[in-house]
Formats: C-alpha cells, sequence, structure tokens
C-alpha cells in the first residue's frame, strides 16, 4: 500500500454518526484524497463534454454511431474478462437502499445479486451515506442485526451459501459530497461511495469469494468509462490487490449511450461484467436531450411507453447483441411493483404483469433481471429458470437476428399513445410524494403500489416540462400549461392534506416539495437533473 501522508479532506457541516470514525479512518481519508486529486478534474472536463454534446443535439435533433470508434466495433476479436464465479449467474437481482433493515432483507431475498444502492435508491444525506457503508461491511464481517422497533420482528443474515452477491451503485458522476472537501472544493459523490466502499471491503470481499462489484450509473460515453476503468487499476494497485479484480456493470441508461455499448464495453474490457437496461432514466435522458426536438420527441404518460415499444424493443435488443457479442451479460429491467397486503387482486393482476415482463426478457436473451421487493423474485426467477435452466446465463444466444440502425433508437413517434390530462395528475402526484420523501433522506418509496426511486421523479418533472413547452392538448381539450400544473399542483397538495391530516402535514416536507417540483418543471432553464437543487435543500 502506497505510503499515507495526512489526508487534505476537511469533514464539513456533518453531525458526527455513530461509529462514523470506522468508515472515516486517515488511512481511507487519504485513499479518497488521492482519487479526488488524480480524478476530479478529468470528471470535470466530461461533465462540460456532456454540455457540449447536449448542444449539438439541439442543433441536430440526431444522434448516430460514432465514426471515430467504428474500428472497435467492427473488430470481432476482442471481449471482456470471463465472468468471476459468483457473477455467472445473475438470473434475479434485486434493488435497494443500505439502510440496515435492507441489508439483511435483500441478501436473504434468494435473489443471486442484490444491488446495493447508494445513488436513485438511497437520498444522500450524511447518515445514508456514512451508515451504509458501515452496513455493508457489518454484513461481510457477519455483524449485523435488525430489531424492528414498530413491530418487534428481528432480522438476521442467513448461511454464506444462501446470500445475494453484492453489486455496489455509487451516486453519479453530476453529484458532489458538499461534506467532504478539499481546498473548499466537494469531493464528487462517485469518488466518495467507491473509495470508502473499495478501501474498506475489497480484500474482506477476496476472501469471502466474491470480489469488489460495482454498477455504473448515469453514463453518457465511453470516454466516462474509460475514467472509471483508470479508477479501478490505480485502485487496485493502491490496495495491493490483482488487476481484474474489479467487475462493473454500466447502466444503459442515457440515450447517448445506447450508441457507444460496444465502445463503453472495451473500455471497461478487464473490469466488464455486463450492462443493464435502465427504462426510466433511459426515458428521462431522451426527454432532456431531445426536449427542443419538436413533436415527435414528445413522450406520453410514463405508464404507456411500455418496453414493447418499438424503440424501446430497438434498444434492449442492441443490448442483448452487443453484450453476448462481447461475452458480457444482459440485464433487464426493473420490476417496481410492491406487493399489497390487503389487496389480493392488485397482486395478482400486477404479478401477471410481472411474469409477462421477465418472460419476454428471458425469452429475449437477457441473463437476468431486476426486481424491487423480494416477493417478486420467486416469480422473475421462475422466468428465467424456464429459459435457462441449469445453465448460469444464455451468453451463447449470440441474437445475430438483431439489426437496430440509429433512427430506430430515435423512432420515439412510432408510439400510437399520447400524453393524456391523467398522466399530468399522476407525474404530479408521483413527483411530490417522492421528493417530499427524498427531502427527509429517503430514496426508494412505495407510491400506488410501485417502489419509486429518483429516476421516477426525473421521468415526472421532464414529462410535463416537455408537455407544456410542446403546446400538448389533452383529450379533455385542456392544453398543457404552467397555469395548469400549478392548478393540479395546488390541488395535489390539498389532497394530501386531507388524506394525512394537518399535523403529518406540518411534519412533512409537502409545500417544500411541491415548490422544487414546480421550480423544476416551469423554470425555462431546463435543469440538467432534479438532484441538483433538490440536494441543496436536503438536510
Amino acid at each position: 500500500m502506497s505510503a499515507l501522508a495526512p489526508s487534505p479532506l476537511a469533514i464539513v457541516d456533518a453531525e458526527p454518526l455513530p461509529r462514523q470514525e470506522e468508515v472515516l479512518t486517515d488511512a481511507a481519508l487519504a485513499f479518497v484524497a488521492e482519487l479526488h486529486r488524480l480524478f476530479t478534474p478529468r470528471r470535470d472536463e466530461l461533465l462540460a463534454r456532456r454540455a457540449e454534446r447536449r448542444a449539438e443535439i439541439a442543433r441536430t435533433s440526431t444522434l448516430d454511431f460514432l465514426p471515430e470508434t467504428a474500428a472497435v466495433r467492427e473488430d470481432d476479436s476482442w471481449q471482456v474478462a470471463p465472468a468471476p464465479a459468483a457473477l455467472n449467474d445473475r438470473r434475479v437481482e434485486i434493488t435497494g437502499p443500505t439502510d440496515r433493515k435492507m441489508t439483511i432483507n435483500a441478501l436473504n431475498s434468494g435473489a443471486k445479486v442484490w444491488l446495493a444502492d447508494f445513488e436513485d435508491a438511497s437520498a444522500p444525506t450524511w447518515e445514508n451515506v456514512i451508515l451504509g457503508q458501515l452496513n455493508l461491511t457489518d454484513a461481510y464481517e457477519r455483524r449485523i442485526d435488525f430489531t424492528d422497533e414498530r413491530t418487534g420482528k428481528s432480522y438476521a443474515l442467513k448461511g454464506a451459501d444462501e446470500l445475494a452477491t453484492v453489486v455496489m451503485r455509487p451516486r453519479g458522476w453530476h453529484l458532489d459530497e458538499r461534506h467532504l472537501q478539499v481546498d473548499g472544493k466537494p469531493v464528487p459523490g462517485a469518488l466518495v461511495d467507491f473509495g470508502l466502499y473499495f478501501f474498506h471491503n475489497a480484500k474482506a470481499l477476496i476472501e469471502l469469494g466474491k470480489g469488489p462489484y460495482f454498477y455504473l450509473p448515469k453514463t453518457e460515453s465511453y470516454l466516462e468509462a474509460r475514467l472509471w476503468n483508470d479508477i479501478f487499476v490505480f485502485a487496485q494497485d493502491y490496495v495491493g490487490i490483482p488487476q481484474g479484480t474489479v467487475r462493473a456493470t454500466v447502466l444503459i441508461e442515457t440515450i447517448t449511450a445506447a450508441y457507444e455499448m460496444e465502445e463503453i464495453l472495451y473500455e471497461l474490457r478487464d473490469h466488464a461484467s455486463g450492462l443493464n437496461a435502465g427504462r426510466w432514466d433511459y426515458l428521462f435522458s431522451i426527454v432532456k436531450n431531445f426536449r427542443d426536438g419538436g413533436s415527435k420527441f414528445v413522450l406520453p404518460d410514463r405508464n404507456l411507453v411500455t418496453m414493447t415499444a418499438p424503440f424501446m424493443r430497438a434498444y434492449t435488443e442492441l443490448l442483448v447483441r452487443t453484450c453476448h457479442k462481447r461475452g458480457a451479460h444482459a440485464i433487464g429491467g426493473m420490476a417496481a411493483f410492491i406487493p399489497s397486503r390487503k389487496d389480493a387482486e392488485v397482486n395478482k393482476v400486477a404479478f401477471e404483469k410481472v411474469k409477462n415482463d421477465k418472460d419476454r426478457e428471458a425469452g429475449d436473451g437477457f441473463d437476468g433481471s431486476w426486481v424491487a421487493h423480494p416477493d417478486l423474485v420467486p416469480i422473475a426467477m421462475k422466468s428465467f429458470d424456464a429459459v435457462l435452466g441449469d445453465k448460469p446465463n444464455q451468453k451463447d444466444r449470440l441474437r445475430e437476428d438483431v439489426k437496430v440502425t440509429p433512427a430506430d433508437l430515435l423512432a420515439i413517434d412510432s408510439l400510437d399513445a399520447k400524453p393524456t390530462y391523467d398522466g399530468l395528475v399522476n407525474a404530479v402526484q408521483v413527483g411530490i410524494r417522492y421528493i417530499e420523501a427524498w427531502l427527509r433522506g429517503l430514496g426508494a418509496v412505495a407510491i400506488f403500489n410501485l417502489m419509486e426511486d429518483a429516476a421516477t421523479a426525473e421521468i415526472s418533472r421532464s414529462q410535463i416540462w416537455q408537455w407544456i413547452n410542446a403546446g400538448v392538448v389533452f383529450e379533455t381539450g385542456q392544453t398543457a400549461t404552467a397555469d395548469l400544473a400549478r392548478e393540479v399542483a395546488a390541488r395535489e397538495l390539498a389532497a394530501i392534506r386531507a388524506e394525512i391530516g394537518d399535523e403529518a402535514f406540518a411534519a412533512g416536507k409537502w409545500q417544500q416539495a411541491h415548490d422544487l417540483l414546480l421550480q423544476v418543471s416551469l423554470d425555462a432553464d431546463y435543469a440538467d437533473f432534479l438532484t441538483l437543487p433538490a440536494y441543496e435543500q436536503l438536510r
């Protein structure tokens, strides 16, 4: 390990937490400071490049496969590194934040993988950032348990061979961690999350027969994947573990990344384990990038954009073909349904939808898929068992029948569905309810029987913004306007107050959430990420 100098990292404006000294050791902080020194300048350049690319899309209203990387796509000889044993069978993955109860339940869920989420399912409070790290280390050392104060129910880990493999997701490149600074400049949240987790757990995970495995969110280009690869190379040398021990799965959840899937795998090839189809963020990215592209880019209600829509089929089938061509896992999208303890009929209908969705993914060649609740694990497992049998994956299905053109990925106007007034109401309802919970420190929130995360709020506010700026006329004859959105939001706020009572309403952050939703939905200057202004209000 490198010789330690005193860390220049300062902990700023953060209330001390129990046991935080176990996470924020001098050695760990020195490692994070070194990551910041070496890699934040490149992160900053890549964020500036995102803005330049977005300006180019605004000018041309199109995207294409990159001519400068054609040689990478045309070279059939390269493959990603073989999957380690712990990541070879990924047929069902469960996602969720890293609070103590979720850590135990996810590891015990029967899923093959747990996406331990410091990103969209976790509001980045200091408590969530630091105690989430502590919970994971405690789990690996088998010193984690939990008793629910409300129910008295106790939770403990099953045997080691029954636990899911952890794939940890750090924050996206755009988010900073204001509580850790160097010379007054915050450290990128991605480097904090990755750095603390890797430093404390990499060697312990190897001893457990696993490894430091990561999901990389919000990636927009192969150059961003190259940055991550360089970080992995440096980090492995720093702690003294073999190169190639790290494995990364990249979420293809931006429209620009969909045109660079092979290049992203190529940049990470010694550390790559797969790509994932992240649905809500993908739709959000389409709206964000093509928001001034005219009516042909206007999306209907989010719940009307199913995975069978032609442009979504193009995206997912290209992902499977690309992954299998290069020896990588293709992981499908989220089943977000939350079973109702009160309504068996709701469950029956939803379970059937989940089954159909997972049957389709398994049939299309995906090697696994996501669920948000332990009750969905057996349903998804059955779908993939039916196709895989005893095989760990179906990477041998090369899907050479798939032919996707650049235009296919942008064929938004191939949908018959149109935006509806009810869709506007739902976007406002979900947006307010999610943002209110996020401002209280909750990143994964059950709303109307769906597990929602930050991507939900992003697509909700983006659709409101897009419909207003496109002058959409709903089936009711009403035109989408700022005044109509304010009217719907005011009515929803009043309905919430009536539903929960004055005392609970006053104790929450409802007015703040209402105001923030309208700010990011109505401002002429579209905010790149809702979580940026929201983070300023997160305490």
